[in-house]
């Protein structure tokens, strides 16, 4: 089974985070780079489907030269390859130009599943399987926090607020995962030293087919209009209960239309 996993490197949360000034676009030398929480429960998912059906794990990145960081580590932890779709020209690149672009890559690369997280923290706009599986015309299962395999038919079982529904579709298939599916597992010592002669293909946007009009911020469908930083927090109220805590506390929370 050809398993692609897509990884995106994104600013490490405890890190703080700023949007560059001139062009409003996140500014990722301000913070160490770092896997996508939610793609390491992909990277893990899909290292679990190659031991129980075979085949071959594929990792998909697209961002800058030090996202092989991110690419290393998926090797690591048992992937057998890697593609890397970097250019200049995808600078600013929004979701609708990110899955025309790895639409491009997958298209090399062949797939009968691919993986990704529900969102990336960067971002969090949840909305690239989607996009991608359109692209690609094949079916999109989400929210996923179990998936099954049998031959041709994919099953899983889709994160709900009221539980779960079932959802089962037909290979070739784009499948999102939440964190609840599985426990990633640590690249071993052993692990680490093989990434090192894994092969890692490097692709500009020329050699991906990728039309350079159709991707970076100056072609993006979506633009940032206008940002602040984020106030410093307020002290915080202290409420002393003398006999009427209850009563404070529900007039505190009416003003501020909680209740």
């Amino acid at each position: 089974m050809n398993i692609v996993v897509l990884v995106k490197q994104v600013p490490d949360t405890e890190s703080p985070r700023r949007l560059k000034s001139d062009d409003s676009t996140l500014d990722r030398a301000a913070a160490d780079g770092v896997i996508n929480e939610l793609d390491e429960y992909a990277i893990e998912e899909a290292l679990r489907v190659k031991e129980a059906h075979g085949g071959e794990v594929t990792v998909v990145t697209m961002g800058p030269d030090k996202a092989t960081d991110s690419i290393r580590k998926a090797l690591a932890m048992g992937a057998d390859k890697a593609v890397h779709l970097v250019d200049d020209a995808l600078s600013g690149s929004d979701a609708l130009q990110t899955s025309y672009a790895i639409q491009q890559v997958l298209g090399r690369t062949g797939f009968d599943l691919v993986i990704l997280g529900s969102e990336s923290t960067d971002a969090r706009t949840g909305v690239l399987a989607a996009m991608l599986a359109e692209r690609l015309g094949v079916p999109q299962l989400s929210l996923a926090n179990k998936v099954e395999i049998d031959g041709t038919a994919i099953r899983i079982q889709r994160q709900t607020d009221y539980g779960f529904d079932r959802v089962e579709a037909s290979l070739p298939a784009v499948v999102s995962v939440v964190e609840k599916i599985n426990e990633p597992r640590y690249p071993s010592f052993k692990g680490i030293m093989a990434a090192k002669k894994k092969p890692v293909e490097t692709l500009s946007v020329a050699d991906a087919g990728i039309d350079a009009g159709r991707v970076g911020l100056a072609a993006a469908a979506t633009t940032v209009v206008d940002f602040a930083e984020a106030p410093p927090r307020e002290q915080g109220q202290i409420v002393t209960d003398e006999g009427d805590g209850g009563v404070k506390i529900a007039e505190f929370l009416a003003s501020k239309k909680f209740v």
